[in-house]
């Protein structure tokens, strides 16, 4: 079994519990205005990679992840190879070791072609960090190119079988960064039986010359991260507890 990755982090930090390594899966459908990592949309741009070369590469820091350390799966949208996903995640849990998927949830559906496989990939996944992009279906179609819709069903569907998620929203001035918006957004967790953890990610310009070297006209030019008030006002609606 193969699949395509983009790069891995040896001490991630950031992405789940504890100290972890990080894969970060190539092909994404989304087109995210903010997206700091443009180069992995293309799937076949990426490495290509056996799951048996992959866990022999994390399991090598397995001394550094502890009790509460562990693998991430992020990207790139890592859904979209989910073969490749269980069969990483069945070696992964046989040798008890935590799992994360760091997902947007865009390619979620529940027609069998994909829910069968889901389910079974929920079978050996710990947690999963899932963003909430935008709340409005319009102003989240606007903002990423896809609609929101199958990404919030994903999110009441893993309330129902009451897996852990980590809920992110990035903050972004004159797109999210609205208090309408960021109550619609908490109003929507309260309906949640399972969010462990609130992030609020302020917004920055660090991908901008990766859009440059793609030749990627970058439309939130002009946008400045959001003001540190604005950031503990988020933190304050969506009450994450900073």
């Amino acid at each position: 079994m193969y699949g395509y990755i983009h790069s891995t982090e040896s001490f991630g930090s950031v992405d789940g519990p504890g100290v972890r390594f990080v894969i970060f899966m190539s092909g994404c459908p989304m087109r995210c205005q903010f997206c700091h990592n443009p180069d992995t949309w293309d799937m076949r741009s990426g490495e290509k990679i056996g799951v048996d070369e992959l866990v022999e590469k994390a399991i090598r820091y397995r001394n550094y992840w502890k009790s509460d350390g562990g693998v991430t799966i992020s990207g790139g949208e890592p859904l979209m190879q989910m073969d490749f996903l269980i069969e990483l995640f069945k070696k992964f849990k046989a040798m008890d070791v935590h799992t994360v998927i760091d997902t947007s949830g865009a390619v979620f559906t529940r027609e069998d072609s994909f829910f069968s496989k889901f389910t079974e990939l929920m079978k050996y996944t710990d947690l999963l960090l899932v963003d909430i992009k935008h709340i409005d279906n319009e102003k989240h179609i606007e903002l990423t190119g896809r609609t929101n819709e199958n990404i919030l069903d994903m999110l009441k569907y893993l309330s129902d079988i009451r897996k852990p998620v980590w809920i992110r929203h990035v903050l972004v001035p004159r797109k999210s960064d609205y208090d309408e918006y960021l109550v619609k957004t908490r109003d929507f967790i309260d309906t949640l039986d399972n969010v462990e953890k609130i992030e609020v990610l302020p917004y920055h310009t660090l991908g901008v010359t990766k859009w440059e070297q793609l030749g990627i006209p970058y439309e939130l030019d002009g946008i400045d991260s959001p003001s540190q008030e604005r950031v503990d006002n988020a933190n304050r609606i969506l009450k994450t507890g900073h």
